[in-house]
């Protein structure tokens, strides 16, 4: 039994309003983790990094591959068509996954991390080009404001940004407890300010970020606002409209689709207003050796041939995560959240990073283990079956916030169980063993 098709006769999720599901069905899904790893069962605690697949989205991109492959929007035979209905559709079905007003404000990206830097490349061009909308414009005096907590993807093309066009980055800073600092939010976000951008939910901290009162600072001063949601569109419902940002960035790969795909949202009438990002076939309207003039969103951002079997994958995904209920998913995984953070409290000399109770923080768990360096502490679990991310997660600012040079770092989603986190506790034992 799969879990895309546990639905009641009237076709609502089974757990769409169940705080608790079995995983088991979920698991089942899943083909990679029957796999064993040195020997041990596989543990898969790298879901932040990337996740794994369910068998729909793999049969899914087959069956397109095999069945409709053909480019879209380039030819009225029958290959074509369908791969540009099934294209289209991907679209339409991430748009209602995040309660987007329309389709035709997803753009389709290679990760979140092109959707950022379309942006952030939209505000460079429009701020060279003397008819470039003042929303865009960014000079001197100008300021851009992201968080300590970001991704490097979310902090370097605003750097590159302010470079090229003289603005300032400021940022806000991180309390000891894991979570922004928004003593200064009225001084921090002024007149100045042109966009805020900052991190929905944190790749290393697990932190999610309340945005009410920055939201409402940003609309006082009037500012744009766009959110990371690379982590939180993966676990938690997102509603593009309840949370009155103008952009948001999330990746297919960590939602259960492949790699190669990704999304930008943002408001119809800013994508508009916005330059291209790329140039070259399907963003033009026409096309003369003296001049062009491009097509509206969101075709104007997806230059060249897209990633038309990847957009079938994420709308796959996205049919299986609305199955099992987005609500349900986020109620289970704050449960083993909390059982993950009481369990690793029984290491010694474990110190967690980011805040210690489940509320306002998702499953992911980072740590430094007695001063043993966190890639030797991924080696030893990776020899157990356990597989875990070590680094500094394209986060080296929180890192160096919190004084480590690198950090332990498990991750959770729907199919994880209790037995996972079990067996991430035995394997820490075992690293403290070893480096006695």
């Amino acid at each position: 039994m799969t879990a895309t098709s546990i639905v009641i006769p009237d076709g609502m999720p089974q757990y769409e309003d169940q705080p608790r599901f079995d995983p088991a069905l979920i698991r089942a899904d899943f083909p990679i983790l029957d796999r064993e790893v040195n020997g041990h069962p596989l543990v898969y605690l790298d879901s932040g990094n990337t996740s794994q697949k369910p068998r729909q989205v793999i049969d899914a991109i087959n069956e397109h591959l095999a069945r409709h492959n053909g480019n879209v929007s380039r030819s009225v035979h029958t290959l074509g068509t369908e791969a540009t209905l099934a294209y289209e559709g991907a679209r339409a079905k991430v748009a209602a996954f995040i309660n987007a007003p329309s389709p035709d404000e997803v753009v389709f990206t290679k990760n979140s991390t092109e959707a950022i830097n379309l942006v952030a490349y939209s505000f460079l061009n429009a701020s060279l080009s003397p008819k470039g909308d003042p929303r865009f414009k960014l000079g001197p005096g100008d300021e851009i404001v992201i968080s300590e907590m970001e991704h490097h993807s979310n902090i370097v093309p605003w750097q590159l940004l302010a470079e090229r066009t003289g603005a300032t980055v400021r940022w806000f800073g991180i309390t000891d407890a894991g979570r922004l600092d928004e003593s200064e939010l009225d001084e921090l976000i002024n007149e100045r300010t042109k966009i805020v951008s900052i991190v929905h939910y944190s790749n290393i901290l697990g932190t999610i970020n309340a945005t009410s009162r920055i939201t409402a600072r940003v609309r006082e001063v009037g500012a744009l606002l766009m959110l990371d949601c690379s982590q939180s569109v993966p676990h938690l419902p997102m509603d593009v409209v309840d949370y009155d940002v103008d952009f948001i960035a999330f990746t297919g790969h960590k939602m259960l689709g492949p790699t190669g795909i990704g999304v930008l949202w943002g408001r119809g009438e800013l994508l508009a207003a916005m330059p291209p990002f790329l140039g070259g076939g399907s963003m033009i309207e026409t096309v003369t050796m003296g001049g062009s003039t491009f097509a509206p969103p969101p075709m104007r951002f997806e230059a060249g041939t897209p990633p038309i079997a990847e957009a079938v994958g994420l709308g796959a995904a996205v049919d299986y995560l609305s199955a099992v209920g987005m609500k349900a998913i986020s109620w289970y995984e704050k449960e083993l959240t909390a059982y993950a953070l009481d369990a690793l409290q029984t290491v010694p000399g474990l110190r967690l990073f980011g805040p210690k109770v489940p509320v306002g923080r998702g499953g992911t768990l980072s740590f430094d283990l007695d001063g043993i360096h966190p890639h030797d502490v991924g080696q030893v679990l990776d020899a157990e079956g356990v597989q875990v991310r070590v680094g500094h997660h394209c986060a080296r600012p929180t890192c160096v916030r919190f004084g480590v040079p690198a950090m332990t770092r498990a991750s959770l989603y729907l199919y994880n169980t209790t037995a996972d986190i079990d067996a991430l506790v035995a394997g820490l034992e075992k690293v403290r063993k070893v480096f006695a």
